[in-house]
């Protein structure tokens, strides 16, 4: 069986990103999948957090709404806790800080550190109700995932790792994607239906069928 290659468009603090995320773990190793990771930040400031929902705590009630309703559909619901990101003492974060942390892993290690520092930051915002949106907290999760703090920090700061979160945004627009999480098949250019494991399964049954 041929691999197939998914351009995963994804932002670390969209909870929907996380359901899928682990998800296509399972469904990478199952069908040989080459998943090639994408930034696509939903809001890029604190500013644009505001011009999105009008304020800090209209943020966090509305968007914890949508956590209470993607709990429910999770594999993992007991990794979304939302009482503690009720309580945490910061505005919720945008997702600039951690998409660029995404950025810096895959420029020094490749799509697969990618991969692990989405995981590791959605495990920080969604279990831990730490602020994503803040460096410290990138930085510590990059030691967690064996990075030498100089060296990744250098790339994190780097204008280009900036560039190529544009450079995401810019391919999504191309490709019309709008929300989140979105999963392109290269060959077909056919989406994955977000949903279930076996559903998302049997469309990349549908996807093999018709590239063999």
């Amino acid at each position: 069986m041929a691999s197939l290659t998914i351009d995963f468009f994804h932002d670390v603090v969209c909870c929907w990103c996380f359901n899928i995320s682990s998800r296509m773990h399972d469904l990478a190793a199952e069908f040989d999948l080459d998943i090639r990771h994408r930034t696509f930040v939903l809001q890029a400031s604190r500013t644009e957090m505001a011009a999105r929902w009008g304020g800090p705590e209209q943020a966090r009630d509305t968007i914890l709404g949508h956590w209470s309703v993607c709990r429910q559909v999770s594999d993992q619901p007991e990794l979304v806790d939302i009482d503690a990101m009720r309580a945490a003492p910061f505005d919720y974060p945008h997702g600039m800080t951690a998409a660029l942390a995404c950025k810096a892993a895959e420029q020094l290690s490749g799509q697969a550190a990618h991969w692990d520092m989405f995981d590791r930051l959605q495990r920080a915002h969604l279990t831990e109700a730490r602020n994503v949106a803040d460096p410290a907290t990138v930085l510590h999760a990059a030691r967690d995932l064996g990075f030498e703090s100089a060296a990744f920090a250098d790339v994190f700061e780097d204008p280009k790792t900036l560039r190529a979160v544009d450079a995401d945004w810019q391919h999504a627009r191309a490709l019309q994607v709008r929300s989140i999480p979105t999963l392109t098949v290269r060959e077909t250019g056919f989406r994955l239906v977000n949903g279930p494991r076996d559903d998302l399964a049997s469309q990349l049954r549908a996807a093999f069928r018709l590239v063999s």
